[in-house]
């Protein structure tokens, strides 16, 4: 039902055509990344954090990790990840498949800066076999995000 969502905001907004479907996963970044061709920084993670008073979901960029400090400051929590239970709750969505758009509740949504430094990004669509490509201003529009945080840093790779 998750994939059927998402894929029915997408079309509802414009943007069906750009959703590609696999017929494996793409969970990972890493897979992801093989599925699309394209290189693993451009996958759009998306992540469900837990917090005392509140949860949040929060987009970076594939090659990226959470700054503890920066996310404190920022939201006010250390970063915790929320369980795969606790996400799908929050977010209609599996762990690998979790997508910032036609989400069952109204977490807010936060893109890290670190999305900016590609003309696309390929966030899932609801499910652990699909992605679509959209530009980081399409992405803030369809999520409805509530703005640009910096609380991930690049990691180097070792390709």
């Amino acid at each position: 039902m998750s994939f059927e969502s998402a894929f029915n905001f997408l079309k509802e907004k414009g943007f069906s055509d750009r959703v590609s479907v696999f017929s494996s996963s793409s969970a990972t970044v890493a897979l992801a990344s093989e599925r699309l061709g394209v290189p693993g920084a451009m996958i759009a993670k998306t992540m469900c954090f837990k917090g005392k008073d509140r949860d949040l979901v929060v987009v970076s960029a594939g090659d990226t990790k959470v700054v503890g400090g920066a996310f404190k400051r920022t939201f006010g929590f250390k970063p915790s990840l929320a369980t795969p239970d606790e996400t799908f709750n929050a977010t209609g969505h599996h762990v690998g498949g979790v997508c910032p758009f036609a989400l069952q509740t109204d977490i807010p949504v936060y893109l890290d800066e670190s999305l900016k430094r590609f003309e696309y990004v390929y966030p899932a669509v609801g499910d652990d076999r699909s992605a679509v490509k959209l530009t980081p201003d399409e992405l803030f529009s369809l999520s409805g995000a509530k703005g640009y945080v910096g609380v991930f840093k690049v990691v180097e790779s070792d390709e």
